[in-house]
């Protein structure tokens, strides 16, 4: 069916109606079912989003298509959803839309976050896209690692770096760099795309921004991040500018360049990212054929994670989904734990952190961008903070192994059931880290117990040497 330019946010909703015989026609743009009786319905109220103040009783809101990162009283921003229009189809219509839309690669709904349009930028034409099908990552049962280290039966880890950089990131920045996209066809005066990064966060923001043909700039802080995620933007042909500080100093002048130059500002603190990524955590119910699990455990550092996942969950439950959220847990470095401090202060104060060097690079960071929204989240979802130090060698990214490791201390303190149902998130590849692999398997981590660590052995080529060391290894493993 076709409805006229301003309403193209209904051309895709198809009806699900397999059980019976049926026809569709469209009346004021709404797909309407017939069957012997002509049944006629109002018009559907358009979906549509806009940006308000974050968590604040207020009339003031903005557009999508203005150019802005804080409210008139400088807090952050939200993108709210007319709840009202989406409403006007049930959670079983939902859950029938989103399953039809999981690997087709009609444009772009075989991407993990466009399949989910409506609940992310309802008012963007399909032209404006710009996305590599990213999402619709997989969802592994870790039976050996749960049974074997934690006595759990039902631990799940989502390996959202299986993407298109390799880091969930890519689920925000398909929605923001198809923002801009669109934005620069309105002619707003929009030269480039800027971030400050630990890593991830500029792979994903130059391979977006490539594809679409946009300028892309990136702050790093100078040593601090991998050679696996430095090489990603220099191959994007981003203009890199590396520093002599962290993260949050990079973030401190990216947000103060932005401010004063036609560049628009990529980090998180822009709540165009959280959008894509809460999909995420709609994928998750997907993959459990809409069953909620009992937890789900995310690395924390700039802690838009905790929210992103909060928003997707807490809407598929407004909206008829689900019947519950589950319980949220943050995972922080105890080198960059400033949330954590806030929690067990009994949310009483918080204190930003100068960090010292963690393992897990990309959550070293002492004053999150996001902290009000995590706290949001995770008083909202009954959730908890804990902190962990960097101490196994799974072949995950170092954040998911402070997610892992917090998971661990969970369950011997018995707040994690052997039964319960939970998900780890696994935030990035683990071979954007492999330095850090070799090295702990070297046992070169200075003040790390590399406890697991499985070293090769080197020995000459000889039939007698090789028998030997094959003899020696046998013993331990028969």
């Amino acid at each position: 069916m076709s409805c006229s330019p301003t309403t193209t946010f209904f051309r895709q909703l198809p009806p699900f109606n397999s059980h019976r015989s049926s026809t569709t026609t469209t009346v004021n743009c709404t797909s309407v079912t017939t069957s012997n009786n002509r049944l006629t319905i109002p018009p559907l109220l358009p979906f549509s989003a806009k940006y308000v103040p974050f968590n604040a009783v207020t009339d003031e809101s903005y557009s999508l298509d203005e150019i802005i990162y804080r409210s008139r009283s400088g807090g952050l921003l939200d993108v709210q959803h007319d709840m009202d229009a989406l409403k006007q189809f049930d959670g079983k219509y939902w859950r029938s839309l989103f399953d039809s839309r999981v690997g087709r690669t009609a444009w772009p709904y075989g991407s993990g976050v466009w399949s989910k349009k409506e609940w992310v930028l309802p008012d963007i034409d399909n032209d404006d896209f710009i996305s590599c099908f990213e999402g619709n990552s997989n969802l592994f049962w870790a039976e050996l690692y749960g049974k074997h280290n934690l006595g759990m039966n039902d631990l799940w880890v989502k390996h959202c770096g299986i993407s298109h950089t390799g880091s969930f990131k890519d689920l925000g920045m398909t929605v923001l760099v198809s923002q801009v996209n669109r934005l620069r066809k309105m002619n707003k005066p929009l030269v480039g795309v800027a971030c400050a990064s630990t890593g991830d966060t500029s792979a994903a923001l130059s391979a977006y921004c490539a594809a679409a043909g946009i300028p892309s700039i990136v702050f790093l802080p100078a040593n601090k991040i991998s050679m696996a995620q430095l090489v990603q933007p220099i191959a994007n042909g981003a203009f890199v500018i590396s520093m002599d500080t962290d993260f949050d100093g990079c973030m401190k002048l990216i947000r103060e360049i932005t401010s004063e130059l036609p560049i628009y500002l990529a980090n998180s603190l822009n709540s165009l990212r959280l959008e894509g990524q809460k999909t995420a955590a709609i994928e998750i119910l997907q993959q459990f054929n809409w069953q909620v699990p009992d937890w789900v455990i995310i690395p924390g550092g700039n802690l838009g994670n905790i929210y992103e996942f909060y928003k997707g969950f807490k809407m598929c439950k407004e909206l008829g989904l689900v019947d519950r959220i589950p319980r949220l847990v943050c995972a922080q470095s105890s080198n960059a734990n400033p949330l954590y401090l806030y929690y067990k202060s009994g949310w009483d104060n918080f204190t930003p952190l100068k960090v010292t060097t963690t393992f897990a690079s990309a959550i070293q960071i002492g004053d999150p961008v996001s902290i009000d929204r995590a706290v949001y989240a995770l008083k909202n979802s009954g959730g908890i903070v804990e902190e962990a130090a960097d101490a196994t060698g799974m072949l995950v990214c170092p954040h998911t192994v402070v997610a892992l490791v917090a998971l661990k201390k969970l369950r011997e303190k018995g707040v994690i059931a052997k039964t319960d149902r939970t998900v780890v998130v696994s935030t990035a590849h683990g071979l954007k880290f492999t330095q850090a692999k070799i090295d702990y398997h070297s046992k070169d981590i200075e003040g790390m117990s590399c406890r697991f660590a499985n070293p090769s052995v080197e020995v000459k080529a000889d039939y007698g040497a090789v028998m030997d060391v094959l003899k020696k290894y046998l013993s331990k493993v028969s």
